[in-house]
């Protein structure tokens, strides 16, 4: 073990050179090696220092089943930090690990210098165990089903949160013309403060004026749920605060996956491996990169695409001089700068050519009758429908448009139709959440089969009817 620990650092130091060589810019990581419970574990909680919950139980159960019957592996995991933190899986072989480490470094690259993730948290870490103390706390004080309803709540309505948006700070009609702002000395405080009728001054009407449509439904509820106490408040905002972190590794799952698969086989082809090496790092790499058969892997999408940019800007065709002003020999600079400014939806809308949809036999098919069948092979169309699958990270897009719909402190949510149908069931368990949080009957406006429909809950029932 001494001796394979030993090979294991030599081999973190030259592929680290190999990596830097190549132009990759990273932060410190720190690599530690965990057995299979650990990384699930990791894995169901995304971060090893969150708090507790029996949804991270489930999800734990699930992947370390999947595991167990040598279903799926998880080799690695890796954490968005400065410096990052990166678990090796037990049991992995040195060549294994080779790659692992070349996949992480990459990775690391990519957090550090993608705009998606230049406003993250780089110490989360920290602040996850901080929160998780919190809630340990209000558990105590208030009970731990209290709080877990609350938790509940908020977990369900965690990925309608808005990245770009600034909490603390809401968004008014153009008849309120002045805000007022206080600073507060605690992490939490001024979310505390944000309900107050103090906090909004309106100079023409004499009344609070309503905000205008917010995506971030989170923040929404934060500021604007009358009924909700200090601590609960607390609760959603650390819910928030998580989702805020994890949301810009959503938006780049294709990217990252390729842009990290890419570098660790070139890198890997750079160092010494034996002829018994290179075999197992071919089984390995072309395990992780193979085509689903009922999906799509980001790994192998984002592998080919990567691989697509180089060849176009090294070496363009005759057809892609003319038709893009191509002039060879910046394959790799033309990579760090999509690296650098894209996210899943302009690297697939820009750069998934139709040349390479046929070349990875892509199409779109669903089930007609009681079979499968492909409906659409056509390349521009595939793209189109591959884009609408990523936008809002393939969530519904949401937005709470009235804070006193009725008149009566009721809630109105707007689906953002986008050609997709809500899907009842979401829905159903989505509204029982946010009137949870909003205290009085919340409403959902949406399209279905080309009509305006509403949806309410009162705390009893869903009920449908038409705008």
């Amino acid at each position: 073990m001494a001796d394979e620990l030993k090979t294991l650092e030599a081999a973190i130091e030259s592929i680290a050179v190999a990596a830097r060589q190549f132009g990759l810019d990273f932060f410190p990581v720190r690599f530690e090696i965990c057995p299979a419970d650990v990384i699930y574990t990791f894995g169901a909680y995304g971060m090893p220092t969150r708090f507790s919950h029996w949804s991270f139980g489930k999800a734990f159960h699930r992947m370390k089943i999947q595991y167990d019957y040598n279903l799926s592996r998880i080799y690695e995991l890796v954490i968005n930090s400065n410096p990052c933190y990166a678990f090796l899986l037990e049991g992995n072989s040195i060549v294994q690990n080779k790659l692992v480490i070349a996949h992480v470094l990459a990775h690391c690259d990519f957090f550090k210098n993608n705009a998606t993730f230049r406003h993250t948290s780089r110490t989360m870490l920290d602040t996850m165990a901080n929160s998780a103390e919190r809630i340990r706390q209000m558990e105590f004080e208030y009970g731990r089903h209290t709080v877990e309803k609350i938790i509940d709540a908020a977990i369900s309505l965690q990925e309608h949160v808005d990245a770009r948006a600034t909490i603390g700070k809401p968004r008014h009609n153009k008849q309120d013309k002045s805000i007022k702002a206080e600073k507060c000395p605690g992490p939490y405080e001024d979310l505390l403060k944000l309900g107050e009728p103090e906090s909004i001054i309106p100079l023409v009407t004499g009344e609070a004026e309503k905000p205008l449509p917010e995506k971030d439904l989170l923040k929404f509820i934060i500021e604007h749920a009358k009924h909700l106490t200090d601590w609960q408040r607390e609760v959603l905002a650390i819910i928030r605060e998580e989702m805020l972190y994890f949301y810009p590794q959503m938006e780049t799952k294709i990217m990252n996956e390729g842009w990290a698969s890419y570098w660790h086989a070139r890198i890997m082809r750079e160092i010494d491996l034996t002829e018994e090496e290179a075999v197992e790092f071919a089984i390995t790499h072309s395990a992780v990169i193979q085509p689903a058969r009922m999906s799509l892997n980001p790994y192998f999408i984002g592998y080919k695409i990567w691989e697509n940019i180089e060849r176009r800007w090294e070496h363009p065709e005759v057809k892609e001089r003319k038709e893009f002003g191509l002039s060879g020999g910046e394959g790799r600079s033309k990579m760090f700068e999509v690296r650098e400014n894209e996210n899943d939806v302009s690297f697939i809308r820009n750069y998934l050519t139709p040349e390479l949809i046929e070349e990875l036999d892509l199409y779109i098919y669903q089930k007609v009758g009681n079979t499968w069948q492909i409906v659409e092979k056509n390349a521009e169309k595939i793209r189109d429908n591959l884009v609408l699958s990523l936008n809002n990270c393939g969530f519904p897009y949401l937005e709470a448009v009235d804070s006193d719909y009725n008149r009566n402190g009721e809630l109105l949510v707007q689906h953002c139709h986008e050609g997709i149908d809500l899907d009842l069931l979401y829905l159903e368990r989505t509204l029982p959440s946010v009137y949870t949080l909003w205290g009085r009957t919340v409403h959902l406006a949406t399209v279905m089969d080309g009509k305006k429909v509403i949806f309410s809950y009162n705390g009893e029932r869903v009920a449908k009817a038409s705008q």
